[in-house]
């Protein structure tokens, strides 16, 4: 869409706030949204802005830092920004670097050839699309944006502007997923049926309260390093008064985040949209759930559940509690053979290999006959479980090496932006299901939900 389009226009009206004037031109002029960015060549040190210094935005700066380290420091943090006076003091007194409290200042310094979007939630399309108009490239966090009409708008965007995206799931960088996606391709598992997996934590103070203290001082009326410009955090965000629950537990609130769905599912969904033979999106979506022990503020449940249907005839299986760490392991079913990912359910932390379990045992007087290219599935894959060797590389290593040199090939990334569009719907479709309680049916062509099956 270019600039001129009416729905960008719109976009950039409501997600962009009118009101607050946030846009990319309005910060660096309107010749800047046109930039196509610095050509960089293989030997030209990359320059990284953060938006956004929370706790993970410090965290995948210090990947970032950590990967030019290791690699003739051929990436460097060059700016940093938050609304929160003391994180943005932190990171730019940690980098020796200009700190901002708006984003549009950094995406303004002339040397930033890419940004690491690492917000809340409810920021992440706006900066990424401000920063893509700016010419530069983006890491952006999982799970990639709040609405699916922006993840529409980031579809279109990475098209006009030629920029590299990234989403940081580094789950998908992982070699686990990559050697799925060919033994599925060969055949191993036959026609795919369903895929499942979970995400189970559990906590005394329920998710997103242990760990996520808040700082009584902080608030807009907060002086030197307690000071949050809490107008620039609302956005495009419902406007409500300073909330400090809000602000440093913004996941609990729908506003904001899609809780566990958002948060965790993410990084099931993601990969397993990388290794699927046929990426695609969800026909049928619904999902169930509730808030059935941590009573608190929070609006998003404590346990949650999603069940989508696929077009090519299989379907997704996910189940979460926040109340409760046992896991369903995480698997690919297919009619021929079964593919366990992991073992413990979680799709994070590394194992050794994945597991093909192939299903002629069951019925061998029919299943060994089945053909798989040219030959019966017996006599090309056996009868016996098949034990595949995963490399123990560090997956956010990798994703983040993966982004840097994609910057410098014009490639696309592991997780790019349309396969991370496919994620981020099927997820959002499930938050929408849960809160209207009723099953959703995705229309692409119009890219939006309905509550009637899609024809053609």
């Amino acid at each position: 869409m270019s600039e001129n389009d009416p729905h960008r226009r719109e976009f950039l009206k409501t997600a962009g706030m009118a009101g607050l004037a946030l846009n990319a031109a309005s910060a660096f002029g309107k010749s800047a949204a046109k930039s196509s960015g610095r050509v960089i060549g293989a030997n030209d040190r990359i320059n990284v802005g953060v938006i956004g210094y929370g706790g993970r935005g410090e965290y995948v700066a210090g990947q970032f830092a950590r990967y030019g380290q290791g690699h003739n420091n051929n990436c460097q943090i060059v700016a940093v920004c938050d609304v929160y006076e003391k994180r943005k003091r932190k990171g730019a007194d940690l980098y020796k670097v200009k700190g901002y409290l708006d984003y549009r200042e950094l995406l303004a310094q002339a040397d930033v050839d890419a940004v690491i979007v690492a917000t809340p939630d409810h920021w992440h399309a706006r900066c990424a699309l401000d920063a893509m108009d700016g010419g530069k490239d983006v890491y952006l966090e999982k799970p990639m944006v709040h609405t699916n009409e922006e993840a529409h708008q980031l579809v279109n965007t990475v098209k006009e502007t030629k920029r590299v995206l990234q989403v940081g799931s580094q789950t998908t960088s992982a070699d686990i997923w990559w050697k799925a996606k060919k033994a599925i391709a060969d055949g191993m598992i036959g026609q795919m049926i369903m895929s499942q997996g979970s995400y189970h934590r559990n906590s005394f103070g329920g998710e997103w309260n242990d760990g996520w203290p808040i700082d009584p001082n902080a608030g807009p009326d907060g002086k030197g390093e307690d000071f949050i410009d809490w107008k620039m955090w609302l956005g495009p965000a419902p406007k409500r008064p300073y909330n400090a629950d809000r602000f440093f537990r913004f996941r609990k609130y729908w506003d904001y985040s899609g809780g566990i769905a958002t948060d965790l599912f993410y990084h099931v969904v993601a990969p397993l949209n990388v290794c699927w033979d046929e990426p695609q999106f969800p026909s049928r979506v619904m999902a169930t759930g509730g808030i059935y022990v941590f009573k608190d503020e929070r609006e998003v449940p404590d346990t949650f559940h999603l069940m989508a249907d696929y077009a090519k005839g299989h379907s997704l299986v996910l189940t979460s509690s926040m109340a409760n760490r046992t896991h369903i392991p995480g698997t690919i079913r297919g009619h021929a053979g079964t593919i366990e990912l992991v073992s413990h359910g979680m799709f994070e932390g590394m194992v050794p290999f994945i597991t093909v379990t192939p299903q002629v045992e069951r019925n061998p007087a029919t299943r060994q006959q089945e053909a798989i290219g040219g030959q019966t599935y017996a006599d090309k894959f056996g009868t016996k479980p098949i034990q595949i060797p995963i490399d123990q590389a560090d997956p956010m290593q990798a994703h983040v090496g993966n982004f840097l040199d994609c910057m410098r090939t014009r490639q696309k990334p592991h997780l790019d932006v349309e396969t991370g569009a496919r994620a981020v719907v099927v997820i959002n479709l499930a938050v929408q299901s849960y809160r209207e309680g009723r099953v959703l049916y995705w229309d692409e062509k119009k890219w939006k939900a309905s509550d009637k099956p899609v024809k053609g």
